[in-house]
């Protein structure tokens, strides 16, 4: 290869595309015919026409939606495959994974174009923009690009005749390529901008100050950040974690519980990105040392979105966790939940009682507070005046008198509800109980003809009694006031589009304590697909035990028995476990022996 200047470089590439423009055969004919094209000297027409099949057989594409698309296409002159994701018929990552299909070349994923890639000191990155292109990797007959549009020949040639090699052309959707250039920006904006690494953990200068709020301001790291967050909410991610680590800024999203890998930004960039978000958030961009918590309200795609961010200082910088909370995605309706049956029965009939106090146990994302908000839908009323005490208030339900919790200024868990005492509530929803003072209240206002639902970290609903009692509740005030205990764990829920079934061994269905004789046992394995991004599973559904307090149980109580004493009792009378549940929706092809047994600890 000649060794070309970058600038004299970025001239070749511009007479290229003077050259390639000043041709008479336009861009849609050159993509159609042999030479370095994909079309093979078919008309255009012959590889569009293979895309609808792909599309159609894949059912991202419907009859009716092909007919709006081709009538739209006729009346703007558009080309038809760049009118589907415009007009939001197919996602652009389904088009492109139409398009590798109905070619025979590669589908380039998110991940493979960030990173190192080649010949971009050769190239402009406006040029590669403008036509959506990007060289990925060096292969042995010349180089792997990237294309949102694979019949483009203007762009491949052009990007050919500047490296003097071949190229190899695969696919990519349009949104990928899009965040590929924003990160380049991003980066080529930071330069030499970005801080000593020296300054973390330490004190900062007045100009480090400036120069971090200036680089966060930027364009490309503004739109860089909006980025991760969208994709983040697109991807029905729960939360987003941003964390520094030597020689990369690690981005990952939490989805159905799962942690995965994103798009990470280069490295330099991580003063900025957290500077950005602080911003965002309302926070200190001067602090480094301590940790600090805000929150956020994005419009994003038509829909409002909350965003809880925590930061707190880490060996290789600040580590920051976005909580998304996305009021459209939350599902108010206990059947949906999960709940069903005899369970959903009984927990009704403890919800509906006029006073005591409702316990939903589990650990941090379980779902107790959605449950508890549906709760409380259900109990709404005209004639009823609610009252919640929250840290912090997730999801504002309407008819319902919200509290924020705010230790800084004396405004805690156990002093909001001394006050809610004194405004005549009939229902009472706790946050949590976290210690001694705030259950001694919730217990007050059962005893005073109250109905209290609130929030504890226990592993069972039988070892919420014995938690109690170790905070210091006297035994005769739960056996008095507690009316029902529900405790849940969320597992992942099977795709129906790929889940695949079994039969159970012998083995196993005795280890899981099914009859012998009434196998064989169907249960069904993730596989994963497009449709779930090869996970397998997409959303999460509840597995639940609801242990109403009987006369037994509060015998039991009064004479300080163990969890595992009152949850055998509880049982014999008839109680469904959290593991018997996720047996019973394994069996239903809802999740997996393996989901069931993961949440619920038990060895497989």
């Amino acid at each position: 290869m000649n060794a070309f200047t970058s600038a004299e470089r970025n001239v070749e590439v511009n007479a290229q595309a003077d050259a390639v423009s000043r041709d008479p055969v336009t861009q849609s004919e050159e993509a159609a015919r042999a030479g370095s094209g994909v079309g093979n000297g078919l008309a255009l027409e012959a590889p569009l026409d293979k895309l609808v099949q792909c599309l159609l057989a894949s059912g991202a594409l419907s009859e009716a939606a092909l007919g709006r698309a081709r009538h739209a296409a006729q009346t703007t002159g558009e080309r038809f495959d760049l009118v589907l994701p415009r007009l939001g018929l197919v996602p652009d990552r389904d088009v492109a994974a139409a398009w590798a299909k109905a070619l025979g070349i590669a589908l380039v994923d998110s991940a493979a174009l960030s990173g190192e890639l080649p010949f971009l000191d050769h190239i402009n990155v406006g040029f590669l923009k403008k036509f959506k292109i990007l060289p990925i990797e060096k292969t042995e007959q010349g180089v792997a690009v990237a294309m949102a549009d694979p019949l483009d020949d203007y762009a491949a040639r052009a990007l050919g005749y500047v490296l003097e090699m071949a190229v190899e052309r695969r696919v990519a959707a349009a949104s990928d390529l899009d965040r590929a250039f924003e990160a380049l920006e991003a980066q080529q904006a930071a330069g030499n901008e970005t801080l000593d690494g020296s300054v973390i953990g330490g004190e900062m200068g007045e100009a480090d100050i400036a120069r971090l709020r200036d680089l966060a301001s930027e364009a490309p790291v503004i739109k860089l950040v909006n980025g991760l967050i969208a994709r983040a909410v697109e991807q029905r991610a729960s939360d987003i974690h941003v964390e520094p680590a030597p020689g990369r800024l690690r981005v990952r999203y939490r989805i159905d519980g799962m942690l995965r890998d994103a798009e990470s930004p280069a490295p330099a960039l991580a003063p900025a990105v957290a500077s950005r978000i602080k911003i965002m958030a309302g926070l200190d961009i001067a602090e480094r040392r301590r940790p600090q918590d805000g929150r956020v309200r994005l419009a994003l795609q038509g829909r409002e979105v909350d965003l809880r961010v925590a930061t707190t200082p880490a060996l290789h910088g600040e580590t920051i966790v976005l909580r998304i909370l996305d009021r459209t995605n939350v599902t108010l309706d206990f059947e949906k939940l999960g709940f069903s049956g005899p369970t959903l029965e009984t927990y009704r009939g403890i919800l509906h009682q006029p006073h005591g106090i409702l316990l939903v146990t589990g650990p941090t994302g379980s779902g107790k507070t959605t449950t508890l908000y549906t709760s409380l839908m259900e109990l709404n009323a005209p004639e009823r005046k609610i009252f919640t005490v929250e840290d912090p208030v997730e999801y504002q339900l309407d008819g319902v008198s919200q509290i924020q919790v705010k230790a800084d200024i004396g405004l805690t868990f156990a002093n909001v509800l001394r006050s809610i005492l004194r405004l005549d509530p009939d229902i009472i929803m706790v946050g949590e109980i976290r210690d001694l003072e705030t259950a001694e209240i919730a217990v007050q206002a059962a005893l005073t003809g109250h109905l209290v639902l609130a929030t504890l970290h226990t592993n069972s609903a039988a070892a919420s009694i014995t938690r109690l009692a170790d905070m210091g509740v006297r035994d005769y005030l739960i056996a008095a006031t507690v009316t029902g205990i529900a405790a849940q764990r969320l597992v992942r829920h099977l795709c129906g589009a790929c889940a695949e079934p079994y039969e159970a061994l012998p083995e196993l269905a005795a280890r899981l304590g099914l009859d012998p004789a009434g196998g064989p046992y169907m249960f069904r394995r993730a596989v994963g697909c497009a449709q779930c991004h090869g996970a397998g599973y997409v959303g999460r559904t509840a597995l639940t035990e609801v242990l109403p307090i009987t006369d037994e149980v509060r015998e039991m109580a009064l004479k300080k028995a163990t969890g595992a004493e009152i949850e055998a009792a509880a049982v014999k009378q008839g109680m469904r476990t959290m593991f018997a549940h996720g047996v019973a929706a394994a069996l239903e092809g809802r999740t997996t022996i393996d989901e069931v047994l993961r949440v619920t600890r038990m060895s497989a």
